[in-house]
C-alpha cells in the first residue's frame, strides 16, 4: 500500500494563494524596514531585514517545492507535513518533530 501524500497537502492553488500572501507581507515589511530611520538601533534593523529575507528565500524555495512535487513533504523524514502547519507557514520545509530537531 503506498501512501497517498496529496491528502496531507493543500491543493497546489490554496499553497500558491497562501505563498503569494506571505510574499506580499515580507515584501511590505521588508519595504517598512528600509524606509526606517537610522540611529542607534540600526543593528536590530539589520538583523530583522537579514531574517525577512531569509523568510522571502523560503518562501521562493516553497515555490519550487511546488512546481516539482514535493510541497509539502518533509525535508528531512520524507513525511507528509501536516496540513494545518502548511496553513501557518506555508514555506515550511520540515515537520514539527523535525523542526525541534534542527532547532
Amino acid at each position: 500500500m503506498s501512501l497517498d501524500v496529496t491528502r496531507a497537502e493543500p491543493h497546489s492553488h490554496e499553497a500558491r494563494r497562501r505563498l503569494e500572501h506571505a510574499r506580499t507581507s515580507r515584501l511590505a515589511q521588508l519595504r517598512a524596514l528600509d524606509e526606517s530611520e537610522r540611529g542607534p538601533d540600526d543593528h536590530l534593523l539589520s538583523a530583522q531585514r537579514t531574517a525577512m529575507r531569509r523568510v522571502l528565500a523560503e518562501i521562493e524555495e516553497a515555490f519550487t517545492r511546488i512546481d516539482d512535487g514535493t510541497y509539502g513533504i518533509c525535508v528531512s523524514c520524507a513525511k507528509p507535513v501536516p496540513a494545518e502547519r502548511l496553513e501557518i507557514l506555508p514555506y515550511t520545509r520540515h515537520c514539527v518533530a523535525c523542526r525541534r530537531r534542527t532547532a
